[in-house]
């Protein structure tokens, strides 16, 4: 994964908390998708934390998840830790750096009731994502369920004028980042033994929801009926 990673906050304050508008803007809705899809109790990853502001208010509004921050790139877990200063959230665990994109490390977090990402997939390779998507579904329990939110390409085309701009952007800036397809996403969710389901959420975003079953995985075309 690249070291840099171009997290849109727009200002620190004095005690090291990076402030982003789009975190506070998709807050809400990635919240109600939480408490509807995630058990009250258990054990949550949540990778790519950035700026802390999410773990911060999720962490105190699910206070019976053990909420563990992960971020790549070390100087964000200065941002991280000041946020769960100000929240007091007793759930929230101190930040630790993770590659999500490296192969194996979901053997050091197994077990993990679930598993959250918020924006990351489009600003990295597609051969990073596989590896993300891969591990996440080796760590996580019996019953856990993985969150992937961010903005996606169907069928290969975006889905606004605005996405369409940003999209080509990223690739060229990187030509191996971008967008990645729901269907590609969710093919790889599937290969790893999970049931996959898609919430529509404002500013053209999805949250795809995959959930470990101990029965028959469902074919994305019958699970993404948008909920």
């Amino acid at each position: 994964m690249q070291q840099e990673l171009p997290y849109d906050w727009t200002e620190t304050t004095a005690d090291g908390r990076h402030i982003s508008p789009s975190n506070a803007r998709n807050a809400a809705p990635i919240l109600a998708v939480l408490r509807a899809e995630v058990a009250p109790r258990g054990r949550l990853l949540e990778i790519a934390a950035g700026t802390g502001q999410h773990a911060a208010e999720f962490a105190l509004a699910l206070p019976g998840l053990d909420w563990q921050p992960t971020d790549f790139n070390p100087a964000n877990l200065t941002s991280i830790s000041a946020w769960a200063r100000v929240t007091g959230a007793p759930n929230l665990r101190p930040p630790v750096v993770l590659d999500a994109a490296r192969s194996g490390w979901s053997a050091h977090w197994p077990d993990r009731d679930a598993i959250l990402l918020v924006n990351l997939l489009h600003l990295i390779s597609a051969t990073a994502a596989a590896t993300l998507l891969t591990e996440s579904a080796r760590a996580l329990g019996p019953n856990g369920v993985a969150l992937f939110y961010g903005p996606y390409l169907r069928d290969g085309m975006a889905t606004s004028e605005g996405d369409a701009a940003f999209d080509a952007r990223l690739r060229a800036e990187d030509p191996a980042t971008g967008y990645k397809d729901l269907g590609w996403v969710g093919d790889h969710l599937i290969r790893a033994g999970l049931n996959v389901s898609v919430y529509p959420l404002p500013a053209n975003n999805l949250i795809i929801v995959a959930r470990r079953h101990r029965g028959k995985t469902t074919p994305l075309d019958a699970a993404s009926n948008m909920q």
